[in-house]
């Protein structure tokens, strides 16, 4: 079974959500069993999720059965975004609020090793789909559960979205060692939040770089953590301050602040910054994950050899998912990845062997540690908006060109309705004309010479 969970006792806590409501190891099992009696073949579910007991245990109970082959999906996604999705993929079924619901679409046939589906672009709506198998969840939960040496008493507190890449691995490596996930749809300003922390004894907090921004603001450096032993950031760069403070915190304290660094197409986690170099090191994102492996290649395609030369980042490990969907039919395709995936990311390794990104081939950002696609906020601006536009930036900030300067709020507006981030993630610039080529090809280098 996947993750080994018929071998954990089944009365032990696998959740708890901040309502107080839980969920044993064994019920998961039970669900499953339940979905596999009421759904007679393998099916494409819509999944809308929340950060709550009864989201974790269907999505579990779906990729244990292998009956249900789940989209997960933010409950609350724009109903734009969420239409264009529903005509796309057609989906034989619908969960949302606890319920699952057959729709009126005929079972479309699926790839065997197909195990759910992500978005590849946050909220952002783009058909785009990751395609992962069901040995990408146990290479997850095994390279997970090694490099953070995960163990059956620890009590994660889980603060990341269900329906993102590194929320999900969270579940697969503690559930993998029998573990209490601690699950929780409170925002990490409320009283409630802290009170949930303290009493439930979280061990662990992981959070993208937004998330220890607001730590910060939070004075969570005077507080008494006597329970939490591990910190552990991911989704994009950590200010290179901020991440020396949290360092030196750990470091006094006898915790342990790991850096990790992923994407989605590899089921998060592909590398990771061990503790011991979490000062000497502050900005690596480190070697890679255990069972997986780390590369560069030129501009060519050769394999780089020396230290501090850039180039294109290579990942090559069992957790490598199968590609892409952009339609119903592609879910019937098999890996097309083999395992090796080019990652897009620009980096150099130093001496140690310790990786650095220096930048993005790609375009797509990481604002507040949700990945952006650039074209489909494009996309938004010129139907919402009916304006030309470019969008460029980094992970501190995008930064969108306009022509209409009376359209300003608008496109913001648009861009925070759409992909849920802060505004404060957005700048908007008006400039006379966007450059482009002969073609009408966007000139993205000529935008700063505006």
């Amino acid at each position: 079974m996947l993750l080994g969970l018929e071998h954990i006792a089944p009365e032990r806590i696998a959740a708890i959500d901040n309502d107080g409501k839980q969920l044993t190891y064994g019920e998961i099992l039970d669900l499953s069993s339940i979905i596999m009696d009421n759904v007679p073949v393998r099916s494409l579910c819509f999944m809308m999720v929340e950060n709550n007991v009864d989201s974790l245990a269907w999505v579990m109970a779906s990729l244990i059965g292998e009956r249900l082959v789940p989209l997960i999906l933010n409950a609350k996604t724009d109903e734009t975004l969420y239409n264009n999705l529903l005509q796309t993929y057609k989906p034989a079924y619908i969960w949302k609020a606890g319920t699952l619901q057959r729709t009126e679409n005929p079972i479309a046939p699926l790839h065997p090793d197909l195990s759910h589906l992500l978005p590849t672009s946050g909220s952002t709506g783009s058909p785009k789909l990751v395609r992962h198998k069901y040995d990408n969840i146990e290479a997850a939960g095994l390279n997970i559960s090694t490099f953070f040496e995960l163990k059956e008493t620890d009590r994660p507190l889980m603060v990341l979205p269900l329906y993102y890449t590194m929320g999900l691995s969270m579940v697969f490596s503690h559930l993998r060692v029998g573990a209490t996930v601690l699950i929780t749809n409170r925002s990490m300003t409320d009283a409630a939040f802290w009170k949930f922390l303290k009493e439930e004894h979280a061990t662990s907090f992981t959070g993208v770089p937004y998330s220890f921004q607001i730590l910060n603001l939070m004075r969570f450096f005077r507080m008494d953590l006597p329970d939490m032993e591990l910190l552990t950031q991911g989704g994009g760069k950590m200010p290179h301050d901020l991440n020396v403070k949290f360092a030196e915190y750990c470091r006094d304290h006898n915790k342990r602040w790991i850096a990790t660094y992923g994407q989605s197409e590899c089921t998060a986690r592909m590398a990771y910054l061990p503790a011991k170099w979490a000062l000497d090191k502050v900005g690596s994102i480190g070697i890679a994950v255990p069972n997986g492996e780390l590369s560069l290649i030129d501009e060519n395609g050769n394999a780089i050899t020396t230290p501090h030369t850039e180039g294109e980042m290579c990942y090559r490990g069992k957790n490598v998912t199968m590609g892409y969907a952009t339609c119903l039919e592609d879910l019937t395709k098999g890996d097309e990845r083999n395992g090796f995936i080019r990652t897009g990311d620009l980096a150099f390794f130093d001496e140690d062997g310790c990786y650095y990104i220096v930048g993005r081939m790609g375009r797509f950002l990481k604002l507040f540690g949700m990945r952006v696609g650039l074209d489909e906020c494009e996309q938004i601006i010129t139907n919402d908006c009916q304006a030309d536009c470019a969008c460029v930036g980094t992970d501190e900030k995008m930064i969108v060109y306009i022509t209409d300067a009376a359209k300003q709020q608008a496109v913001k507006d648009a861009l925070v309705e759409k992909t849920h981030i802060v505004a404060t993630s957005f700048e908007i610039r008006v400039i006379d004309a966007i450059p482009k080529n002969e073609a009408g090809k966007k000139l993205y280098s000529k935008l700063d010479k505006q």
